[in-house]
């Protein structure tokens, strides 16, 4: 009986270990193909975000990339609630996240109590959403930096260092993926292709302002039904955005087609 328990334990372990390595395996294979109908940055991010929470010990995850002059951006994130785009907002100018940036190295806050005194506010945000640690690690190519990429938990301690490796891999998969975009064939530089993210980034937001305001849903129903309606038509998140900013589609549409949602 006890043999047989074991084995059964085993085969249990086993199978876990495999469906671990298939789901590695496809996170990798989703940040860097990008000759895929439906690569976009916003994709690229968003696909890095939730390999991250799938994957690593983490609650909630979030990418932010520096523009032109050196201030994070929140590019993608597991979650869209006040509380945590407040939190997001708080390290745009301070915090680990922007130590991180600077500097290239990782960083964590293990217990957010220790960090009341440098990043009042942040800590205090942090608290207000429910999260109690938080650990980040910088999106960079070769050895130029990014942005960072936020772990974060509702409960204290050190993230694995096995997690910690693994997330620097993601974000440095997804940040060659973003050089590698075609959606800019000719230009090979890594400052074109991050503005050229952050273009798409502002187009989201505006067209999903749009639907929210047309149909009065809040933001983050709106980004889904965007998303939905990308899906179903396999095209870009970014055209459809720059479609209903330009007018060239109607918000009913997006509506209409992404009943489910």
């Amino acid at each position: 009986m006890s043999d047989n328990l074991s084995r059964h334990d085993d085969d249990t372990a086993g199978e876990a270990s495999m469906n671990r390595e298939r789901e590695l395996a496809k996170a990798f294979v989703d940040l860097t193909d990008t000759y895929a109908p439906d690569f976009d940055p916003l994709r690229l991010f968003d696909r890095l975000v939730h390999a991250c929470r799938g994957l690593l010990d983490v609650d909630a995850a979030a990418v932010m990339i520096a523009d032109a002059r050196g201030t994070l951006r929140t590019m993608a994130s597991t979650e869209d609630g006040a509380a945590f785009v407040e939190l997001m907002q708080m390290q745009t100018g301070r915090g680990p996240c922007m130590d991180c940036y600077r500097t290239g190295e990782s960083a964590s806050v293990p217990d957010i109590r220790t960090g009341a005194e440098r990043w009042p506010k942040l800590i205090s945000a942090m608290a207000d959403a429910g999260y109690r640690s938080l650990h980040t690690v910088p999106v960079r190519l070769h050895d130029r930096v990014l942005g960072a990429l936020t772990l974060l938990n509702a409960r204290t301690g050190d993230l694995p260092s096995g997690d910690l490796y693994l997330a620097q891999a993601l974000a440095d998969s997804a940040a060659l993926g973003l050089m590698h975009w075609s959606a800019e064939p000719r230009r090979d530089d890594v400052v074109t292709r991050v503005q050229s993210a952050m273009a798409a980034k502002t187009l989201l937001e505006i067209a999903k302002g749009v639907i929210a305001a047309y149909h009065q849903v809040p933001l983050s129903v709106a980004g889904r039904l965007l998303s939905g309606y990308a899906d179903r038509h396999q095209v870009s998140l970014s055209a459809t955005a720059q479609a209903l900013v330009n007018r060239e589609m109607q918000p009913a549409d997006i509506h209409e087609r992404a009943v489910g949602i």
